[in-house]
């Protein structure tokens, strides 16, 4: 089972002084850059799954990173069907990964 994230930022891309913010996943809180959009940012957190496919209950998670494929849903702030990869991280945002409850590593 895949838990350890497998994305990172990149060190010509990170900055230091970048101030950080809190934001809440599925209940846990992490401190994260705030640059970042909520799917990036889900993405370096780990595991890349963060949804099921309704179809066939297949793991997901962002595909695209710019607001055309739809593999990146979550809830926001109690707002759902949200594209993480269209949002950028703010302080206290509650981040709610589909199925949280069932895990997605596969």
């Amino acid at each position: 089972m895949l838990t350890k994230a497998l994305f990172r930022k990149l060190p010509l891309a990170t900055d230091n002084n970048t101030p950080l913010v809190s934001i809440e996943v599925n209940g846990s809180t992490h401190r994260v850059a705030n640059d970042l959009s909520v799917a990036a940012a889900l993405l370096t957190l780990g595991p890349a799954a963060i949804r099921r496919n309704p179809a066939d209950n297949s793991a997901r998670g962002p595909y695209c990173m710019m607001g055309v494929c739809f593999e990146c849903l979550v809830e926001i702030d109690d707002v759902p069907n949200v594209q993480s990869c269209m949002v950028r991280v703010a302080e206290g945002m509650r981040i709610t990964t589909v199925n949280a409850t069932e895990a997605c590593h596969d």
